[in-house]
């Protein structure tokens, strides 16, 4: 599964992003798919998942300001970003999951500026 991610940019605190992430493939066919961050000096973590039955699973830190959402016409993953702070500021990356293996995207920068 090949996954590219866009979406990303310069914005101001308190405004919004919407990241994309397109498949290569259906993504029906695929268990899940998440979004995770890393921020300088820091690990990746999660910040959303959504399986392929429309369930979805945030971080406490995403949790009331951003959505994830999935077009399986377009075999693309959304993670829409409100209310942006600049602790969101991370390169964000897709991640799906096929078979208990993760296939990872190429990461999006998002700046949140104060």
């Amino acid at each position: 599964v090949q996954l590219q991610a866009s979406g990303g940019g310069l914005v101001q605190a308190g405004g919004s992003l919407r990241l994309s992430c397109a498949a290569s493939r259906s993504i029906r066919s695929i268990d899940s798919l998440a979004w995770y961050r890393q921020a300088p000096g820091n690990e990746r973590e999660l910040v959303a998942t959504i399986t392929t039955t429309g369930n979805a699973y945030y971080a406490d830190s995403a949790k009331g300001r951003f959505t994830i959402s999935s077009d399986s016409a377009k075999n693309t993953v959304y993670l829409q970003m409100n209310s942006l702070k600049p602790e969101d500021t991370a390169v964000y990356y897709c991640k799906a999951t096929l078979l208990f293996r993760s296939y990872w995207g190429q990461g999006t920068l998002v700046t949140v500026s104060s």
